[in-house]
């Protein structure tokens, strides 16, 4: 009965935060599920890719901005902009890195799928170590980075003061758990629109149902599977920008992880390999994380996520909307 009540209570409220932070897990899981779809490979490496995109969109506030406090009107909107631009283009050009350095040489030799699997765990460990080397002292190219060393947040300024919007059946909606609803759905509306009506589009569905019909068609597979990765990793930068807008301080170098693998559940639940299917996976665990949290405790809240994951799985293998 507490259970009950504990949700019933809370109910619109935590389908508000839900609704928020499972958008970010969407965002994420677009980028498993596009390399999945295109290249029938889980791309580990993927939740270092949303780290990139954390990192940077601190630098762009901290050292190229010097924000220090809220910002307002035009210098609100060039400090937001500029961290989601840079934090897309760094996350997106790490993912094209990992695919020519990790994947490509074993997809040239047409290696098996387990060293595939073995090159992802090293591109993703070897990013995260070399971003815990680094310190304030250094840079890499042309960027200071900051010190991810230990588990103490990062200083990040509030960018945008958070002030409430309207209520929908009591529960307030501010103007952060806007601009991330907001800029999520646009963005991955934007991206299934690519994806299905412009002629690089058209070309990774080719490639994803069949690479070798494709090819003979005069689909270039290589550019293809740049595109892919890179469409990817816009949108974990595009993730990583609001994940430090609406939860403040990045903590530590292996921060990507456990946002990483929740999108990868996120992505299964869906159907992997299915666009919509991650952007609908990504709003189920967010709901189920955030109602699981008002039943049993915030302290369950992971559980809970892979606990769902695997009841669905028994049930749905394929996920909710089937494999792409």
């Amino acid at each position: 009965m507490d259970c009950v009540t504990g949700v019933g209570d809370q109910f619109w409220a935590q389908t508000r935060n839900g609704l928020t932070v499972g958008s970010i897990y969407a965002m994420i899981a677009l980028g498993y599920t596009m390399v999945y779809g295109v290249l029938q490979l889980i791309n580990f490496a993927h939740s270092e890719v949303f780290m990139v995109g954390i990192v940077a969109s601190w630098h762009v506030v901290n050292r190229w901005f010097g924000v220090v406090g809220p910002q307002t009107g035009s210098a609100l909107f060039l400090v937001m902009g500029g961290s989601i631009g840079v934090a897309m283009l760094a996350s997106g050009l790490t993912a094209i890195t990992i695919e020519r350095f990790a994947y490509r040489p074993l997809r040239k030799r047409g290696a098996p799928r387990l060293s595939f699997l073995i090159s992802a765990i090293g591109a993703s460990l070897s990013i995260q170590y070399l971003f815990a080397l680094m310190d304030g002292r250094h840079s890499l190219l042309f960027i200071t980075l900051p010190n991810l060393q230990g588990t103490a947040p990062l200083p990040f300024p509030t960018v945008m003061e958070s002030q409430p919007l309207f209520s929908v059946f009591g529960a307030p909606f501010t103007n952060r758990q806007v601009l991330v609803i907001g800029v999520a759905v646009t963005m991955m509306f934007l991206l299934d629109a690519f994806v299905r009506r412009t002629r690089l589009g058209r070309g990774i569905r080719a490639v994803a149902q069949d690479p070798e019909t494709a090819s003979l068609m005069g689909v270039s597979i290589d550019r293809v599977v740049v595109t892919t990765f890179f469409l990817g990793g816009v949108m974990a930068g595009a993730a990583g920008f609001l994940y430090v807008m609406l939860l403040g301080a990045p903590s530590h170098w292996a921060i990507g992880f456990l946002p990483g693998i929740k999108a990868f559940a996120a992505a299964v639940l869906g159907g992997i390999g299915n666009i919509r299917g991650a952007m609908l996976g990504g709003l189920v665990l967010g709901l189920v994380e955030a109602h699981g949290t008002a039943c049993v405790g915030s302290q369950w809240q992971t559980v809970i996520s892979f606990m769902v994951l695997v009841a669905v799985l028994m049930v749905r293998p394929q996920g909710i909307l089937g494999r792409g």
